[in-house]
């Protein structure tokens, strides 16, 4: 195996450890959640530069970067819902678009044709991956720096939990956008009759 590709599966272990670092209360657990996401952050640039670096691009790569980083996303929303910072229903709407984007994609693949990513499934990304920074690193200031109710740290989780909230916000609407802009240009060609 590669090391793009072992740089895109090690999205995976580290979704888990930052989700049982969110929910843990011992000193810098956030500071070390909000650490590993800029890891895998990381890990997905990194894999990208080097693939394209040696030449080495290749479908499992295109195909599971994708994947993991869905997981990656999709994980860590449901650690915020499990934590009370989300509402579940809204994370319900952004699982459901992901997985009907994948199945339009992996029918398209059987007919032929690639479904490649939209400006605005990249800009629904950018949001997703804001929104959920912004709620990790209000939990360093809360949690590893925040000492008594009107300390500068609990202002600043304060205004950061604002702006996760309105980030997540504006990523729920973007996901069911981006959604439907695949569906317009795409749904005639994965829905045609006779495919059931």
């Amino acid at each position: 195996m590669n090391l793009p590709n072992i740089l895109t599966l090690s999205r995976i272990p580290l979704m888990f450890l930052i989700v049982w670092l969110m929910r843990e209360d011992f000193m810098w657990a956030a500071t070390g959640a909000f650490v590993m996401f800029v890891i895998a952050g990381l890990t997905d640039w990194l894999d990208g530069y080097v693939a394209r670096k040696q030449g080495i691009v290749s479908n499992f790569g295109i195909l599971m970067d994708a994947l993991t980083d869905k997981i990656l996303m999709l994980g860590l929303m449901i650690a915020l819902v499990d934590i009370e910072q989300v509402h579940i229903f809204l994370v319900l709407l952004i699982l459901g678009r992901e997985f009907m984007i994948t199945g339009m994609r992996l029918v398209a693949a059987t007919k032929g044709v690639v479904v490649s990513a939209e400006s605005s499934g990249k800009q629904k990304t950018v949001t997703q991956i804001l929104a959920l920074g912004a709620f990790l690193l209000e939990a360093v200031f809360r949690k590893d720096f925040g000492s008594g109710n009107d300390g500068w740290a609990v202002q600043a989780a304060e205004i950061l939990n604002w702006i996760g909230l309105t980030l997540f916000g504006l990523c729920v609407f973007m996901t069911l956008y981006s959604g439907a802009n695949y569906f317009k240009k795409y749904g005639e060609l994965v829905f045609l009759e006779g495919d059931r």
